[in-house]
C-alpha cells in the first residue's frame, strides 16, 4: 500500500551502501528496493514511468513487462540530448494531458526496436477505446536545407524552427517503431502528424515504420534530406505521405492503406500529397522526392466509405518527382493525377518521371490525370506519356488483375504479390521476395492490451 503512493520514472537511484530512503517524488526504477516510511519493499512491476517536461541531459527508456512509460504533456528533447529508447519499450500518452514528443535542432532519437520487439507509441485509453487523435505524434526537426528564406517553424503548435544548411544532418535511427492513434490538433490546419520530418538530414535512420489509426497525415516532410525504407501508412484520416518545402530525400519500399471508414472530414485524404510550397513558387531546392516501389490502398468502393476519400496520388502546385515501380488502386476520386501547370510542364518535359507503374481507380476512367491541362497536356495526353514505351505505366480496369493477395482487407491485409502476377512479373509494389510487415506490425492495436 505503500508503494501506490510512489511516482516510478524509471532511472535508477544511485548505489548506496544502505537502503535508500525515498519519497513520492523521487526518481526510482522497477525492482529497486527502496525504504519508504520506514518500510522496506522493492519497487513491483505494473508502474507506469512519468515522461514530461523539458530533457536536457540525454536519458535512456528501458523496456520493462507491464509498465510502460507514460507520455503526458508535450515534451522537448533540447538541442544536445539524446533520448533512447530500447527495443520492446511501450510508451502511452496521458489520456488528459495528451502527449508529444518533439526533438528541437540539435537532439537525437535511438530507437531501435527489432522484429520481433518493437518499439511502440500509442493512445493511453484502454483497449477498445482508443480513438485517432488520442495524443499528438513525433515531430523530428534538423538541420538540412528547405527552400525557406528563412527557418520555417514546425505546424502543430510547438512553436520550434527547423531547417539548415547541412544535408547530411543526423537525427539518429528510428527502426521498427510503431506510432498509433496520434494526430491531435493544436489549432486548425495546424495538426501534429504520425511523424513530422522538419529538415532532417541524410545522416538520420529511418526503417520499418508504422503510422497507424493516425487523425492526420502519417508521414510528413517540410523540406529536408532523410532518406527512409520500409514504411507503413495505415488507416489514417489525411494524407499518408505529404512532402513539402524542399525535400529531396528518397523512399523505397512504402505501403498506403486507405480504411473505407476513415478520411479526415475537413479535407481530401490522399496516398500522396506534395507541394513545392504553399504558393506553388519556383522556390529552390525544389519539393522532388525520389520513392521507389510503392502500394498504394485505397477503399476500392467498400461499403459505408466516407466521401472525402479522394485521390492515390496527388502532385500539385510547381512540384517534382521521380516514382518508380508503384502499385496505385482503389482510390476513388482517381489514381494518378498532376494538378498545377508547372507540374504539367516538368512531367511533359522529362524533369519529373513516373515509370513502371500498374494504376487503377475507383472512378472508371480516372487512372491518369492532368487537372488543368488542355492538349497536349490533357489527361489523355498523360496516359499516353506515361504508358508509352520508356515509361511503360499500365492502366488496370480490375485492381484482382493486379494480384496481390489480399489488398483490400482492414483487419489483415496481405500485400504479398501472387506468383505469376503483374505484380510478381513486373517488380511492382512495396512488396517482393519477402513480407517485410510480419512480427512487428499490428494491423488491429485497439485490441491490443498494453499493461
Amino acid at each position: 500500500m505503500l508503494v501506490g503512493a510512489l511516482a516510478v520514472y524509471g532511472t535508477s537511484c544511485k548505489k548506496k551502501t544502505s537502503t535508500p530512503v525515498v519519497s513520492t517524488t523521487d526518481t526510482v526504477k522497477i525492482n529497486d528496493t527502496v525504504k519508504i516510511n520506514d518500510t522496506v519493499t522493492i519497487v513491483p512491476k505494473g508502474y507506469s514511468r512519468i515522461l514530461t517536461g523539458d530533457i536536457s541531459a540525454s536519458k535512456t527508456l528501458d523496456a520493462v513487462a507491464d509498465s510502460p512509460w507514460i507520455l503526458k504533456g508535450y515534451v522537448y528533447i533540447k538541442d544536445g540530448a539524446t533520448l533512447t529508447i530500447q527495443a520492446g519499450t511501450v510508451i502511452k500518452s496521458d489520456v488528459v494531458d495528451k502527449g508529444a514528443l518533439i526533438f528541437e535542432r540539435g537532439s537525437k532519437i535511438m530507437a531501435e526496436g527489432t522484429a520481433t520487439n518493437p518499439i511502440v507509441m500509442t493512445s493511453g485509453a484502454p483497449k477498445g477505446q482508443r480513438r485517432p487523435g488520442d495524443w499528438g505524434g513525433m515531430i523530428i526537426l534538423g538541420k538540412a536545407p528547405t527552400n525557406r528564406s528563412t527557418e520555417p517553424t514546425i505546424e502543430g503548435g510547438v512553436g520550434k524552427q527547423y531547417g539548415g544548411t547541412d544535408p547530411n544532418d543526423n537525427s539518429g535511427v528510428l527502426k521498427y517503431v510503431r506510432i498509433e492513434y496520434a494526430g491531435i490538433a493544436a489549432e486548425p490546419g495546424s495538426e501534429i502528424n504520425g511523424i513530422s520530418f522538419g529538415g532532417v538530414g541524410a545522416g538520420t535512420t529511418v526503417e520499418n515504420v508504422m503510422v497507424s489509426f493516425g487523425n492526420d497525415d502519417a508521414f510528413e516532410f517540410f523540406g529536408g534530406t532523410v532518406n527512409c525504407k520500409n514504411m507503413i501508412a495505415f488507416s489514417c484520416l489525411d494524407d499518408d505521405f505529404d512532402f513539402d518545402y524542399g525535400y529531396t530525400g528518397t523512399i523505397s519500399n512504402a505501403i498506403s492503406f486507405k480504411n473505407p471508414l476513415y478520411a479526415d472530414p475537413g479535407d481530401a485524404s490522399n496516398g500522396i500529397e506534395a507541394d513545392n510550397d504553399g504558393s506553388g513558387t519556383g522556390a529552390t531546392p525544389n519539393t522532388h522526392p525520389k520513392l521507389n516501389n510503392f502500394t498504394m490502398v485505397g477503399p476500392n468502393g467498400a461499403s459505408l466509405t466516407q466521401a472525402n476519400h479522394n485521390l492515390g496520388n496527388r502532385w500539385r502546385r510547381n512540384v517534382e518527382f521521380t516514382c518508380d515501380k508503384f502499385i496505385i488502386m482503389g482510390h476513388q476520386k482517381g489514381g494518378f493525377s498532376i494538378e498545377s501547370s508547372g507540374t504539367i510542364d516538368k512531367t511533359f518535359n522529362g524533369t519529373s518521371k513516373f515509370t513502371n507503374a500498374l494504376v487503377h481507380s475507383s472512378a472508371s476512367g480516372k487512372e491518369f490525370i492532368s487537372k488543368d491541362g488542355v492538349a497536349p497536356k490533357a489527361s489523355a495526353d498523360l496516359e499516353t506519356l506515361l504508358t508509352n514505351a520508356t515509361n511503360k505505366c499500365e492502366k488496370i480496369a480490375d485492381p484482382a488483375d493486379i494480384g496481390l493477395e489480399d489488398p483490400f482487407n482492414a483487419d489483415a491485409p496481405n500485400f504479398m504479390p501472387k506468383a505469376g502476377s503483374k505484380a510478381a512479373t513486373t517488380g511492382a509494389g512495396a512488396m517482393q521476395g519477402t513480407d517485410w510487415t510480419k512480427g512487428w506490425t499490428s494491423w488491429k492495436p485497439n485490441e491490443n492490451d498494453y499493461k
